[in-house]
């Protein structure tokens, strides 16, 4: 539940692993089941499927990022339809094979979002749209940015002048 020095050290092999593959960031399973969905890299980690979002429930081990909420607050404002739940990778390989995987994106104070263009999964590669980021993740993106410079209305009431 927190971000410490020491959560990381412990994937760095993994990561090291991962770098081989081409790959810039581990997608965590879960360590009881090795099943479930948990982060990418350090970065809370949401997918567009048949028009939902889906993103890993809080369960003691996944880290409850301020812009992880921010997001989801704004997907909500916009009434699309989002569900915090456990996420099997079995889930997500189907759904990327049966047309339904539309996005990928990881959430985090330094990258704000980042696009998941492919995915490496039992020696497979899957490539999300194509590569690049998709459209839900670019206005979110955008979004968000656009009220952290003042450039967009924040009609959520998340700005606080400070003197």
């Amino acid at each position: 539940m927190a971000k410490t020095a020491g959560n990381y050290a412990a994937g760095l092999k993994a990561q090291d692993e991962a770098a081989l593959l081409g790959c810039s960031q581990v997608l965590w399973l879960d360590g009881v089941h090795r099943k479930f969905i948990e982060e990418v890299g350090s970065m809370n980690v949401f997918f567009k499927i048949s028009g939902k979002v889906l993103t890993p429930a809080l369960n003691g081990t996944i880290l409850d990022g301020v812009v992880r909420d921010s997001i989801l607050q704004l997907l909500r404002m916009w009434n699309i339809p989002v569900e915090e739940r456990m996420i099997s990778i079995d889930e997500l390989y189907e759904a990327y094979h049966n047309g339904t995987l539309e996005e990928a994106f990881g959430t985090g104070t330094a990258a704000v979002i980042s696009p998941i263009g492919e995915l490496h999964w039992r020696g497979e590669r899957l490539l999300i749209q194509g590569g690049a980021a998709g459209e839900l993740s670019a206005k979110l993106y955008s979004t968000l940015t656009g009220i952290q410079r003042g450039e967009l209305e924040d009609v959520l009431g998340w700005m606080v002048e400070v003197r």
